[in-house]
């Protein structure tokens, strides 16, 4: 089944890195469009056959030395941010319609970062959504600039959107949960939804990300994703006990540290290839006779090095990818243990492979400043430092909750 569906996926992506990176961000959000149609990855594989989830992401690194990050983000904020959070939250309808999504090729986007609320602040919700007993409807609404959905990757040409907002019943806030919406009617922005491009970038123009914001937008009742809570009778449901709803939105943050982490380890092997096939054929000179350029100690030392690290790296990507699998097949949230794994294995992957990039940049002199080499792409790394979780982020959340892990058990 792996080696069919890879064969499978190749075919579909295989125009990507011959049309590149340097088309407009709606030609690549077009792209998207029929990969869904017609790809053979279903946006309900991430809970039915995950490992095809992880397989996708993996072959789609594959382009990103040629093509940046661009269409990857584009791939990952559909099938894990956008699907993924209708599978994990939303009821049996609400499920059932992503094959209708899917049939008729719409774009989802995940809007839940906000403006003063970025990578090194936390995760802070500041957007608003009220239920109104009367109109047995919702009204979200952006309170102030600083509220606004930053970042937002794919809202430029999204049909659709999943909102996280804070929900308010009564005047009492019952904390992030996620709602479904239209946010696009043939193309056009529905009434009371503003789009801003974020502007030009150092790399995956080809990506469109927004501001976005809602100015008192009414949604039905059932735009919210309501598997874990609700409202039933005007009041505020939980639905199954010891379930927090904020917890169930962050596991689209598991799913999506660990395929970046394995997108890292891609781009590094691709890089490495791509450098050695070079440093193989070109000569230089020696006391003996010409050498090829691979076989200078330095360069061959790090060669070596980097495939070891790389090694230990992908090894426990794979632990990760098959925990995560188990999860999410059994719908079960993630133990302590494999989220801490997850952000272990996002750090490590990230800083191991911007190290040994940027050593083998390094010793290659005058190839690495040359186009179409792969070294002009490496901000696709630092695209994954931050995405998801800056890594400085993770490790003092580890520290956090290893020091009170360790303060319950002593008692302190």
């Amino acid at each position: 089944m792996s080696a069919e569906f890879a064969k499978a996926f190749r075919d579909h992506t295989a125009d990507i890195p011959v049309v590149g990176s340097g088309i407009h961000y709606s030609a690549s959000a077009d792209r998207l469009r029929k990969l869904v149609k017609e790809g053979p990855l279903n946006l309900t594989d991430l809970r039915n056959e995950p490992e095809k989830f992880f397989m996708s992401h993996r072959l789609l690194s594959e382009y990103a030395t040629q093509v940046g990050p661009g269409f990857g983000i584009r791939f990952t904020v559909q099938f894990n941010l956008f699907a993924g959070t209708i599978l994990g939250l939303g009821n049996d309808k609400q499920v059932a319609a992503l094959k209708d999504i899917q049939a008729n090729g719409q774009l989802g986007c995940f809007c839940l970062t906000e403006k003063l609320a970025g990578v090194n602040s936390g995760l802070v919700v500041n957007t608003t959504c009220s239920w109104d007993e009367n109109r047995q409807m919702y009204l979200l609404d952006t309170p102030d600039a600083g509220a606004s959905k930053n970042w937002i990757s794919q809202g430029l040409t999204a049909d659709l959107a999943v909102v996280v907002a804070n929900l308010i019943i009564k005047g009492k806030p019952r904390g992030p949960h996620a709602f479904l919406m239209k946010i696009r009617q043939n193309g056009q922005l529905v009434s009371g939804v503003q789009a801003e491009d974020m502007g030009d970038k150092t790399i995956g123009n080809d990506l469109d990300n927004a501001c976005i914001s809602f100015s008192k937008v009414w949604l039905p009742k059932e735009s919210l994703l309501d598997r874990y809570a609700g409202i039933d009778d005007g009041e505020y449901v939980q639905r199954k006990a010891g379930i927090n709803n904020m917890d169930m939105i962050g596991q689209r943050l598991y799913t999506g540290r660990t395929v970046i982490a394995a997108s890292t380890l891609v781009f590094a092997r691709t890089l490495y290839k791509t450098a050695q096939d070079y440093a193989d054929n070109k000569k230089c000179w020696s006391p003996h006779g010409s050498v090829p350029l691979s076989s200078i100690p330095q360069l061959a030392h790090l060669y070596v090095q980097a495939d070891k690290e790389l090694s230990k790296v992908e090894a426990l990507r794979d632990v990760a990818e098959a925990r995560l699998c188990e999860c999410l097949r059994t719908d079960t949230i993630p133990d302590v243990r494999l989220v801490e794994t997850v952000a272990v294995l996002k750090v490590k992957a990230i800083e191991t492979t911007i190290d040994l990039c940027f050593k083998l940049k390094q010793e290659l002199g005058s190839y690495a400043l040359m186009g179409g080499t792969g070294f002009e792409k490496m901000d696709y790394l630092q695209c994954c430092k931050f995405a998801e979780g800056d890594s400085r982020i993770l490790m003092q959340k580890m520290t956090r909750d290893r020091l009170q892990a360790f303060s319950k058990k002593t008692n302190w």
